[in-house]
């Protein structure tokens, strides 16, 4: 089903809350929608990993809260895990690499921009909390919706 962010905000401004300036779309789908899986990472990624090399995303956009320090958390790898699970996008407050090659993977991929270096030492991540970033308020199972213009989130799938 094809929707456009604009055309929600529009017919349901009551409902919706849009993500701020900074975040763009280095993945290789255009739009995505579903429900949202939140996880905050601090610096390491592995929780990530496991989450999407794992669990079935089918229906599923996954929120990334990351400590504000300059590494990706997601490259090539994530994005093959993302796409062979079904997940149809993933919105990080950090940073990705491996543009070249994620490019070409269909999944929506928002993030604040890239960095070559990742962060080695493993820590634990907090998954279905409340993540809060880019003036929105992320709750595990509200829906999520993102193209072009940008990502909103709803309480409930509305399209």
């Amino acid at each position: 089903m094809t929707f456009f962010t604009a055309d929600i905000c529009d017919e349901h401004s009551e409902k919706v809350a849009v993500l701020g300036p900074g975040y763009s779309n280095f993945g290789g789908a255009t739009h995505c929608q579903g429900e949202i899986v939140t996880i905050k990472l601090d610096k390491n990624n592995s929780d990530l990993i496991g989450l999407l090399r794992d669990e079935d995303g089918a229906g599923k956009v996954v929120v990334v809260d990351v400590d504000q320090e300059y590494f990706a958390v997601v490259g090539e790898n994530l994005m093959k895990f993302a796409q062979q699970n079904s997940y149809s996008g993933i919105v990080i407050n950090g940073y990705i690499r491996d543009t070249f090659q994620i490019k070409d993977i269909p999944v929506a991929l928002f993030a604040l921009g890239t960095c070559s270096r990742k962060s080695i030492p493993v820590t634990s991540g907090e998954r279905g909390i409340a993540l809060s970033f880019g003036g929105v308020e992320f709750k595990q199972g509200d829906y999520l919706y993102a193209d072009t213009d940008g990502v909103i989130v709803t309480a409930e799938k509305i399209v």
